[in-house]
């Protein structure tokens, strides 16, 4: 089902915060701005990379779990997706950081499943449950450019990390039909890193999640013991690939990484390791978002195992977040500055009968 919104309003006022502009350094012209797929694909370059990353699917190594299953042949691993990429929903998202909503929205696209498995995932519906649809790869262009259509600001791949090779497929057509827009690739940072160099010179904007530090914290609460190893590598990869975050005249997002960092209740000390790595082994003009968007949800709220996650953060503890956050260097962090009406129609959804499969499946599936 698809919907186009008709009509999108502008309303903003103020100037970008110079954490966000830097004074004129992280300013780049949007007249001289192209997408970097764009030469990519030019080049040959798009094309050759979504042929290797289909082919890998034949013995699955895209995110760190190595389950090495022919998921071209629709076997399934951790992350119960097959030869097709799995889309909850598409729509111009008017909740994510200013400089990349911006007016009109983040052309947000969300896949479904995850190799992740956190037991506070505020979307288990759709992560863990399996929410959405599977659709092919001009399926998947065409969501990508109707939201290009509506005006949003960007495309913004939610949940990424096991359809890299999708993505690339659908990239292709997209472009040859006329997508312009810059991407960003948001993710959980449980990346592979052979994903992320297929990405290079195709991604403008990385958008990490570093979750958590501790490998028993990482263990208990993503079931991922390896998940702070497996960010630390691929959140410097994209660095090296695309720098410090720069936005245009506007203070839209064009390129660079700017790392996402949910503050959680009793985790200060995983909070603190994760600044001080970010300002010692990135840089200190890395754009942070410190989130206080916590609360407990899927296992965290009904399993007494995780009760000492059963609640939100404190006003103190978001605090002292900021304050590592400071005094490890950092101080580009992310702030509300744009006045925005939300606006638009989500350009794509699951039928009714997709939805009533996943319900099913809810009640079937046990997850570890």
């Amino acid at each position: 089902m698809r919907l186009i919104a008709n009509n999108f309003l502008r309303c903003h006022n103020g100037s970008a915060p110079i954490e966000l502009e830097g004074g004129g350094r992280f300013v780049l012209s949007r007249k001289d701005f192209v997408p970097a797929y764009v030469k990519a694909f030019q080049e040959g370059v798009l094309q050759d990379r979504a042929e290797q990353a289909i082919e890998s699917l034949r013995s699955c190594r895209v995110c760190p779990r190595d389950c090495e299953i022919d998921r071209f042949n629709n076997k399934i691993g951790v992350c119960k997706s097959g030869r097709l990429a799995r889309v909850a929903s598409a729509f111009p998202h008017f909740g994510e950081e200013d400089c990349l909503r911006g007016w009109n929205g983040s052309g947000t696209i969300f896949f479904g499943w995850c190799n992740l498995r956190c037991v506070f995932c505020q979307n288990f519906e759709t992560s863990q449950f399996g929410e959405g649809a599977e659709v092919t790869a001009s399926e998947l262009a065409q969501i990508m450019l109707d939201l290009q259509q509506t005006g949003c600001h960007n495309i913004n791949f939610v949940t990424p990390e096991h359809v890299v090779p999708q993505i690339l497929e659908a990239l292709v057509i997209a472009v040859e039909r006329g997508l312009r827009l810059p991407l960003v690739y948001n993710t959980s940072a449980y990346d592979n890193l052979e994903s992320i160099r297929w990405m290079n010179g195709l991604v403008d904007i990385y958008m990490p999640d570093f979750k958590l530090w501790d490998a028993e914290h990482c263990r208990k609460y993503l079931v991922a013991s390896d998940y702070a190893d497996a960010a630390r590598t691929v959140i410097t990869a994209m660095h090296a690939q695309v720098g410090e975050l720069k936005v245009d005249e506007d203070g839209l997002a064009l390129r660079g990484v700017l790392v996402r960092h949910l503050v959680m209740p009793g985790l200060l000390d995983d909070t603190r390791e994760i600044m001080h790595w970010i300002a010692e082994n990135l840089s200190r003009d890395t754009y942070v978002n410190v989130m206080d968007q916590y609360y407990p949800a899927h296992k965290a709220e009904t399993e007494p195992r995780f009760a000492e996650i059963n609640r939100g953060i404190s006003s103190d503890e978001l605090c002292s977040a900021l304050e590592v956050a400071r005094a490890a260097g950092l101080w580009r962090f992310d702030t509300r500055w744009r006045h925005v009406v939300p606006h638009g129609a989500p350009v794509w959804l699951p039928s009714p009968r997709a939805r009533e499969q996943a319900k099913t499946r809810a009640q079937s599936f046990v997850i570890p």
